[in-house]
């Protein structure tokens, strides 16, 4: 769905969820902007029994403007969007909900349209746009103006509104893991000075106490350096902090909090050794009964009460308890880290492989980057830090994945074409030079096939595999069961990880 698609309407409300938090506002604030702008009736509410009462939320709702209106009953919003009491609204936009769902009064309009970043619930009206895998809804909606070319940044604090809106539901950003979420972090123009107030009023007294007690029920476990703590129903941005002061403790390299909910839990996940990436173990801890996702130092994510129950778990605090204990027992348990610059492979049992001719795609850095120096590749997988050298090539591969490597390299595995490249994936990779600007790949990329010249061993894998590989030794790259692990012909401590996809469609058995 398209925001021009409501246009179509002319007395139309915006409705977040009862008893907003930051996202919410945001994202309501934003469309009705939009909406306003295009000459629409249009007004933002919320429902429930109570109006907005803490502090980060009454600043932001006088700071930036934002006229959100508490409504009860129906009749309100007639009086609202000053149409007869006979009518109803035209359209009413749900915003970082869903339409009938149990957190947001149910309001009759003629028409129904949805914007959400949570999981479908139910069936969807004509009118939708729900993006489970982005952090915020926020972020949903400042792609769907830039869609528009509507200028957000023109507006600072429509811009400052969206920018605390994801800040707040990614926990601190630690949360991001989609690409789009990361380039509204980094392009959107924001005051820093109001989103410093509302962050120095975002914690109430009985928040801080939540905090001190889940502190003192921590559980340690010495035999590989982590600690889980289970705190009291609050903000997800409580959880963030008491992870912060877990992982300053003496011997803690990682950490789990967590707080129970009606409808799931928010998990907060911390780490500062190299051999546990956060996101991937928030990924782990959550994979099956919600989403989990981050940085490397700093992750959460969300696990949804009823995949729980599917699993004829019950949903009490020891049982959840007990999950969260076996989740991280088999996470540091059933899996193996291969450091490249100590290990040779045993290649007698593995197979020989040779790479297939396949369309791919190429960059030269030098044609997109002014000079050499650091900078960072943006991907869906995630962000790729790399040292450009005036022959670094970035090739593209079957899926969007890169693979940097040198020129002289480059003529060795792959031969170049003249055909039109098309890129196969949903979001195009982007660079970001040392100054922080940013540029597409696709107006610089050219079509190559790789070559069937280069052969490897390679065997798949039984465990969670992870390897810090020889041109990256602070990085490991995981492999699941189902992967493969591969072993250059050439060099036996040339070791890496392919996913199974990409394995079966780039090689063959030799």
């Amino acid at each position: 769905m398209r925001l021009a698609q409501l246009l179509e309407y002319d007395n139309i409300i915006v409705q977040c969820h009862n008893n907003p938090d930051a996202d919410a506002l945001a994202s309501g604030f934003a469309v009705t902007k939009y909406l306003q702008s295009k000459g629409k009736n249009a007004k933002f509410i919320y429902g429930g029994n109570f109006g907005i009462t803490k502090s980060n939320l009454k600043l932001m709702v006088v700071d930036l403007a934002i006229e959100a209106n508490h409504v009860k009953y129906q009749e309100q919003l007639n009086d609202l969007l000053n149409i007869d009491k006979e009518d109803i609204p035209d359209l009413l936009v749900a915003v970082d909900s869903q339409y009938g769902e149990g957190n947001i009064k149910k309001f009759r309009a003629k028409n129904i349209a949805i914007i959400d970043h949570h999981q479908i619930s139910g069936h969807l009206p004509e009118l939708a746009e729900v993006r489970p895998y982005q952090a915020s809804c926020a972020t949903v909606v400042w792609d769907m103006l830039r869609a528009e070319d509507y200028p957000v940044d023109r507006d600072i604090n429509l811009s400052t509104a969206l920018y605390y809106g994801l800040m707040t539901d990614s926990n601190n950003f630690s949360e991001l893991h989609h690409p789009l979420d990361l380039d509204m972090r980094d392009d959107i123009k924001y005051s820093s000075s109001i989103i410093t107030k509302f962050k120095n009023s975002n914690i109430s007294q009985a928040e801080l106490k939540i905090a001190g007690i889940a502190l003192l029920g921590s559980e340690y476990y010495s035999d590989h350096h982590y600690s889980i703590v289970k705190s009291d129903p609050c903000d997800p941005n409580i959880l963030g902090i008491i992870s912060d002061m877990l992982l300053e403790v003496e011997d803690v390299d990682c950490c789990l909090v967590y707080s129970i909910h009606e409808g799931g839990i928010k998990v907060s996940v911390r780490s500062c050794v190299k051999e546990v990436k956060a996101d991937e173990l928030a990924k782990f801890i959550c994979a099956g009964v919600g989403n989990g996702g981050g940085h490397l130092i700093k992750a959460g994510g969300s696990i949804r009460r009823s995949l729980l129950e599917m699993q004829e778990m019950t949903y009490t605090a020891p049982a959840i308890q007990q999950f969260f204990r076996e989740r991280m027992r088999a996470y540091f348990t059933d899996s193996e880290t291969i450091y490249t610059d100590k290990y040779v492979a045993d290649t007698s049992s593995m197979k020989r492989y040779r790479k297939k001719r396949v369309h791919v795609g190429y960059v030269k850095a030098k044609d997109m980057m002014p000079s050499t120096g650091t900078c960072i590749i943006r991907t869906l997988e995630g962000d790729v830090e790399l040292e450009i050298m005036e022959d670094t090539v970035i090739a593209i591969g079957i899926r969007g994945e890169i693979y940097p490597m040198s020129w002289d390299d480059f003529i060795k595995k792959y031969e170049i074409t003249d055909d039109p490249y098309v890129y196969p994936g949903n979001y195009m990779p982007s660079i970001k030079d040392i100054d922080g600007k940013s540029r597409e790949f696709l107006q610089y990329a050219h079509s190559c096939i790789t070559t069937d010249k280069i052969e490897i061993f390679a065997k798949e894998l039984k465990n969670r595999t992870k390897i810090f590989t020889k041109w990256d030794s602070e990085n490991y790259y995981l492999g699941k069961p189902g992967d493969y692990m591969a072993v250059s012909t050439m060099d036996n401590s040339d070791v890496y990880i392919i996913e199974r996809n990409i394995f079966h469609e780039t090689y063959d058995e030799v």
